[in-house]
């Protein structure tokens, strides 16, 4: 058998499409080498393992890997829409005593569930239902930075709206923003990576000025880690706008990020649009199984985001001593603003033994860690803004 040389080889004339060839590239959080010890600060990860009846239950499921996983997810998605039925109840009744608040009746049934592996995955199965050639998609910027690799991918335009001053989302822009051409228009609360996070009144208010044909996707990968003043009740825009669609993770909260499993909310005929494209088998048996296990374990992992809370406040206080101004942040990570020198202060965390997420020419987002990770950052941090003044 004759192997075709190189130059005669003509895989050589099959281009990619246009749009796939000019992608920007999705940078991962650093990784550490195999055998090296650093604080793992970059890529938003919940750093507590598995809780132990997890772990144990998962060994037993991997048994069963030589079987295909339920492609409809249906113990998931009942399991799902009972937790999210309860939540919506209990949100419901915490807030029922503010006459000035609308009261909307929510009720979750699997059909308003879609899953997915992880939250970005789910998020391109909505863009493929829903966005074609030419479609604008509307999004804060700077924001999760999947967005405009898979608005490419789908073929729509990217229309990005710049932060305000604060470094949170400018709604008043996006909602300029909004065009006939405009099909989604998204908005990540707590957005990431600044952790600046909206207020229930202001989305509602913002989410009412958008046309009803145009779909809104609320991003809320980091609702957990929430606790500000009037908090996104999510479930409750679902119910009173048809047009929107929640978008959450067991990534973060839930620990469960190397498994790859996240959802979607929404009416059941958007939501069965979103379904169609999903890939068949995509959520595999190990990963429903840890989501249904932590969804019955929810106070105790709870318990753990407390822990988390309570850490960040403790940074976020110490880095203010430390000269910092940073956001206010409510998810598990905070920003740190340092324009063009966001590579500077990233490549001199590595060679602390600190891996941290740059942005180059906007800045860095470092997450919030266990006490020993923290402790290690503020070191660092102290040592960099004494060498390095921020004013």
């Amino acid at each position: 058998m004759s192997v075709m040389a190189p130059e005669t080889n003509p895989i050589r004339n099959v281009a990619l499409r246009p749009q796939v060839a000019s992608l920007p590239k999705y940078v991962p959080g650093a990784r550490p080498d195999k055998d090296a010890r650093v604080h793992r600060l970059a890529s938003n990860e919940n750093p507590y393992p598995p809780l132990a009846s997890v772990a144990a239950e998962l060994e037993r499921e991997l048994r069963g890997i030589n079987r295909y996983p339920d492609m409809g997810t249906v113990d998931l998605l009942g399991e799902l829409a009972d937790y999210l039925d309860r939540q919506a109840a209990a949100a419901h009744a915490a807030n029922s005593a503010d006459p000035a608040d609308p009261k909307v009746a929510v009720s979750i049934a699997p059909d308003n569930l879609v899953v997915g592996t992880g939250s970005v995955g789910v998020f391109g199965h909505i863009l493929q239902a829903f966005v074609g050639p030419d479609d604008e998609v509307v999004y804060p910027w700077r924001s999760f930075e999947a967005y405009p690799i898979i608005v490419d991918i789908v073929g729509g335009r990217s229309v990005k709206v710049p932060l305000n001053a604060a470094y949170q989302i400018d709604l008043p822009a996006m909602a300029a923003a909004v065009t006939e051409k405009t099909k989604v228009v998204v908005v990540c609360t707590p957005n990431n990576p600044t952790g600046t996070a909206l207020g229930h009144s202001a989305l509602r208010e913002f989410i009412a000025q958008i046309p009803s044909n145009v779909l809104v996707i609320v991003d809320e990968a980091y609702l957990e880690f929430v606790r500000g003043e009037d908090p996104v009740r999510g479930l409750e825009l679902v119910a009173e706008f048809p047009n929107v669609m929640l978008l959450r993770t067991f990534s973060k909260a839930y620990g469960l990020a190397g498994l790859r499993v996240g959802y979607a909310v929404g009416a059941p005929d958007l939501i069965a649009g979103v379904r169609a494209t999903v890939i068949p088998f995509g959520v595999s048996t190990m990963a429903q199984r840890a989501a249904i296990l932590s969804l019955r374990a929810h106070d105790e992992l709870m318990q753990r985001v407390d822990a988390l809370v309570a850490e960040r406040a403790r940074v976020v206080a110490a880095l203010a001593a430390q000269g910092w101004e940073v956001p206010v942040t409510q998810a598990n990570f905070v920003w740190f603003p340092l324009a063009d020198r966001a590579a500077q202060f990233a490549t001199d965390a590595t060679d602390a033994g600190i891996l941290v997420r740059p942005f180059v020419g906007d800045g860095v987002r470092i997450s919030i860690g266990d006490r020993d990770d923290n402790d290690a950052l503020l070191t660092f941090t102290q040592n960099w803004i004494d060498e390095h003044p921020v004013h």
